[in-house]
């Protein structure tokens, strides 16, 4: 029986989701792609869930995009330019779909880059809503040195997180950056010794569960709108989600703790 290509450890109201091809440095190949469709779909459905951490198995957080796979594509379009090229299309964008699912979770999410995240591989770690990572990985956009034009967002995530000007430098040139170098741009939180990256996501993981799930949500769903909204619309959409988090319970039990000095106990109601 074949290995699972992803894995899910499920701690109480956070889960770990590990990429599990080591021998191949998790590469992202289609039947990797459609395993963690469905472990995110699955993980979507929780109501309990309050956080999840993506790391990978190994030595790597994924090495990208898998090579086979890259030149199946490159001899479809030789053998027919501009005939394949819609249905290369629509291959690319199903496969890309299957890693962004990550992006359907309601709670927030946790790049945990142990190793080098490459290409596509440091596109879902891009998808991700936080990210931190070994000081010894090595991540890049390698995609114009394949011959390729970017996918799976890069294009769309890596501007937001370190602005345009240094988004357009990496992904023109591909460029590989050490983590140390990529804290400091913005696009991870914080690096780590690399046995301590996982163990940090759990911390971090935890602490965002400890915190009012249905106001958390809210912060996800504000943050992921507001780089196209006026400030006038943000604000009334802020308002709405306060209007919500007034109706719940976990308001009293917050504004109770604050008052008894204590940790408040959130139940997500």
């Amino acid at each position: 029986m074949p290995k699972p290509l992803v894995l899910v450890d499920r701690d109480g109201d956070v889960a770990v989701v590990t990429f599990n091809d080591p021998e191949r440095r998790n590469a992202m190949t289609r039947d990797m792609g459609e395993a963690f469709a469905r472990e995110m779909t699955l993980l979507a459905r929780e109501p309990g869930l309050r956080a999840v951490i993506l790391t990978g198995a190994g030595g790597a957080f994924s090495a990208g995009g898998d090579l086979a796979m890259i030149e199946e594509r490159a001899a479809e379009g030789a053998a027919e330019p501009g005939v394949a090229r819609r249905g290369i299309r629509a291959t690319m964008r199903s496969f890309y779909e299957l890693f962004l699912s990550v992006r359907g979770l309601a709670c927030p999410s946790i790049a945990a880059i142990n190793g080098h995240a490459i290409g596509a591989g440091l596109c879902v770690a891009l998808a991700c809503d936080l990210r931190i990572g070994s000081t010894e990985a090595k991540l890049g956009l390698n995609f114009t040195k394949l011959g390729l034009h970017p996918g799976m967002g890069a294009t769309w995530t890596l501007p937001r997180l370190v602005g345009e000007a240094r988004a357009a430098e990496l992904l023109y040139t591909s460029r590989i950056f050490g983590a140390e170098e990529a804290e400091r741009m913005g696009l991870l939180s914080r690096t780590l010794d690399p046995d301590a990256v996982l163990g940090e996501a759990r911390r971090l993981a935890a602490e965002i569960a400890a915190c009012a799930p249905i106001a958390v949500a809210g912060v996800k769903r504000a943050l992921e709108r507001s780089s196209n909204a006026t400030l006038q619309d943000q604000l009334s959409f802020e308002a709405t989600e306060q209007a919500i988090c007034f109706e719940t319970r976990d308001v009293h039990e917050g504004l109770a703790a604050a008052r008894e000095r204590r940790a408040p106990k959130f139940t997500g109601s």
